[in-house]
């Protein structure tokens, strides 16, 4: 179960989806391939919208697998901005799998992608100012 400080404010996915029998390995766990593509879908949202516009995603900075998604599972993938440089921004994500009818929250992974904001040539353009 994961332990939420008490003074940690609530927060929202900025995906929730449930993995489909097609997306299990041999090992009768998730494939990781399916849950790098959902954090990316993630961080693509929280980073265009941040840049106001269309954002391509240019390195995993760090991945770590915890713990195996499984099959009924539902899975939560929390976003936050670490990093905002001049056309870049640093995604911290975080996925969450619900397990056992909502019984137990299990932290399966954790990643930093980063993406670069695009202009209508697809080249790297300065993000919007804060």
């Amino acid at each position: 179960m994961i332990d939420r400080a008490a003074d940690s404010p609530p927060r929202d996915p900025i995906l929730r989806v449930v993995p489909r029998p097609a997306d299990i390995n041999a090992n009768g766990h998730i494939f990781g391939g399916w849950v790098l593509s959902q954090m990316d879908i993630a961080g693509g949202i929280v980073a265009g919208r941040e840049a106001q516009g269309a954002v391509a995603t240019v390195a995993i900075e760090t991945m770590e697998f915890i713990a195996p998604i499984l099959l009924r599972d539902i899975i939560s993938i929390y976003a936050h901005i670490e990093r905002r440089g001049r056309t870049s921004l640093a995604i911290r994500l975080e996925v969450v799998a619900t397990r056992d009818r909502g019984e137990n929250e299990v932290k399966v992974t954790e990643g930093v992608f980063t993406f670069v904001a695009l202009d209508a040539n697809h080249r790297p353009r300065p993000l919007p100012p804060v």
